[in-house]
């Protein structure tokens, strides 16, 4: 047990230096990032990453589907497609977790995102500020 708990730390740690290297262009390191957050926020047991991951590929593989897609159709109907597919790996997550923490995953998928975008939201801001600073000096 304390050897699981020695590796989710190393997870942690090498998620808060990770997270401000993010670049958008590297989806590989922001994936490891991505797993290794879900992993520490969700408290997975070997167990329940063994049934979780697989599951959890076939959702991200879906939902990668359709954002390629999402550039030829409605939004209408692009959010629609997610919400199907969301609904239909809610029951399939429940074979790895039980109700509420399939709520969480969903919940905890959502919060990454979430600091994903603030993350580079932050960056383009910091770099506007270097840009106009070096304008003005001129």
């Amino acid at each position: 047990m304390k050897k699981i708990i020695w590796i989710v730390g190393l997870f942690l740690l090498f998620i808060m230096a990770g997270i401000a290297q993010i670049n958008p262009k590297d989806g590989g390191r922001l994936e490891a990032y991505k797993i290794a957050y879900l992993t520490k926020k969700l408290d997975l047991s070997i167990e329940e990453a063994q049934k979780f991951w697989p599951i959890y590929n076939n959702y991200v593989s879906e939902i990668r589907k359709v954002k390629i897609q999402h550039r030829k159709m409605d939004e209408i109907a692009f959010e629609e497609k997610v919400v199907n597919i969301r609904k239909k790996y809610k029951t399939e997550f429940t074979q790895a977790l039980p109700g509420e923490r399939v709520n969480q995953f969903f919940k905890v998928d959502k919060e990454f995102n979430n600091v994903v975008i603030r993350e580079l939201h932050d960056r383009e801001l910091k770099q506007l500020r270097q840009q106009n600073s070096r304008s003005f000096k001129q």
